[in-house]
């Protein structure tokens, strides 16, 4: 028997399962088959591509509380949350089986005259993809989806933390009528050399990554020796903006969803909460108040409002923030403190008066973590909102929608969601500006990822 990989419940540290821990070559025989099989998935009508898609998007809402209970005990979010990310996830494969029988082309007449100009668009070939482990549904099906609609197939890498839900996600693709080698699943604790390897394999056309922002730039280095299309999420530090005049409830209401989502482990989580000073002390209560009053444990209790974070270096990362900002002089007005017993567990947390220069401010936080700070006006609150090198998503309430929309205007960011606290939506482009990534996933601009734009000059 070749080498295994155990998976663990980060509630308890125990192993739940285990999956091949696959090497290099593995990954060169995922592709190859991908690459025997890519002519003819290519070729099948958009609409025989499309049924695949929508079976699979009926199995997997069929079967939604079985993924939903395996996505809570491997990654650890709690039930709710994993229900959700199922409902998202699945929507991703309806979609994109009603985009992938709309791709756009186009003929026109050349502005001399002496002929036509005729764009169509054709799969890239094979692709790469690389899922994180917070959202091991949807980053799969927010990638694959848009690939086998463009006639594309694919090599999935999934996180080590949260293999199972790929895997079984695959077997719905397969009992849904994918072919045989269509979709590879290569689970392993080698992400580097497994991923060099696709990345060094002939068919391979595309990379397809969502992580942190250190890796996405070694990825884009090494893609560029081969002049790979790259489509990078990349991390993110996300401003949530409370300007004056905003009502406090409903801000409140939309900061829970976008701090506590998954306990907080979300490249869409707000990092940073901009208040005006008039509700700062109101805001900041009331965000103690309702963190403090989620209850924390194993995700797949019911009763669970936040579970454990991934690992213990989320810990131990959430711990030196709140540490460090204590230690610049912020003032601590929920949890702050790691439990003691098995698990990876540490508790909603808010912090008022965190001054400049405290590194979780600066850091992608990744934790239940909220620190407030006050603000004069909007003018610094988009000064502060856009000093990042990141620019994924941010957060704007305000009283009047025309000053909301003024400042989302300022924002330097990709997504900005307004008097909401929620902006995912796969109907909706999905993606950063700065360092937080390359191209869009999500609604028509996800699809177009996977295409190659081709111009046929016509005579007749």
């Amino acid at each position: 028997m070749g080498a295994h990989l155990d998976v663990l419940d980060p509630a308890t540290d125990e192993v739940i399962g285990s999956v091949p821990d696959l090497g290099p070559a593995d990954a060169l025989d995922a592709a190859d088959a991908a690459a025997r099989v890519q002519p003819a998935w290519a070729a099948a009508a958009p609409r025989e591509r499309s049924a695949v898609l929508v079976r699979a998007f009926e199995l997997m809402t069929a079967r939604a509380e079985e993924v939903a209970q395996l996505i809570s005990l491997e990654n650890g979010k709690a039930l709710h949350d994993a229900r959700a990310e199922v409902t998202y996830a699945a929507e991703f494969l309806r979609w994109y089986a009603e985009e992938g029988v709309r791709v756009p082309g186009r003929l026109g007449r050349a502005p001399g005259g002496g002929n036509r100009i005729l764009v169509s668009h054709r799969p890239i070939g094979v692709a790469a993809l690389v899922t994180p482990w917070n959202f091991p549904a949807a980053m799969v099906t927010r990638k694959v989806g848009p690939a086998l609609a463009a006639g594309c197939t694919a090599v999935l890498k999934p996180a080590e933390q949260t293999p199972l839900t790929a895997l079984l996600l695959a077997d719905l693709l397969r009992e849904a009528g994918l072919p045989d080698g269509a979709l590879g699943v290569v689970t392993t604790s080698r992400a580097a050399p497994v991923v060099d390897a696709l990345l060094a394999h002939p068919a391979v056309r595309m990379l397809s990554f969502t992580g942190s922002t250190e890796v996405g730039k070694l990825l884009l280095r090494r893609s560029a020796d081969r002049v790979l299309r790259t489509a990078m999420e990349l991390g993110g530090n996300a401003p949530f903006l409370v300007l004056e005049g905003s009502d406090v409830d409903a801000a409140l209401d939309g900061a829970m969803v976008a701090k506590m989502r998954g306990g907080g482990q979300a490249c869409t989580a707000a990092n940073r909460f901009y208040v005006h000073r008039s509700l700062a002390d109101a805001f900041s209560t009331g965000l103690a108040e309702r963190m403090g009053a989620v209850v924390v444990g194993r995700g797949s209790d019911p009763a669970t409002g936040c579970g454990p974070l991934v690992d213990t270096a989320a810990v131990d990362k959430a711990a030196r923030l709140v540490d460090d900002a204590r230690a610049r002089g912020a003032r601590l007005l929920l949890g702050g403190q790691r439990p003691d017993g098995p698990g990876c567990f540490y508790p909603p947390t808010v912090l008022t008066d965190v001054p400049d220069g405290a590194a979780v401010l600066a850091e992608e936080v990744f934790a239940p973590v909220a620190p407030v700070v006050v603000v004069d006006d909007d003018e610094q609150a988009v000064a502060l909102a856009n000093d990042t090198e990141h620019g994924l998503v941010a957060y704007v309430y305000a009283g009047e929608l025309g000053r909301a929309l003024r400042v989302a205007e300022r924002l330097e960011a990709g997504m900005v969601a307004v008097n909401r606290g929620l902006v995912s939506d796969p109907a909706a482009p999905f993606g950063g500006t700065k360092e937080s990534g390359l191209g869009r996933e999500g609604s028509a601009e996800g699809l177009l990822e996977y295409l190659e734009t081709t111009y046929t000059a016509v005579d007749w």
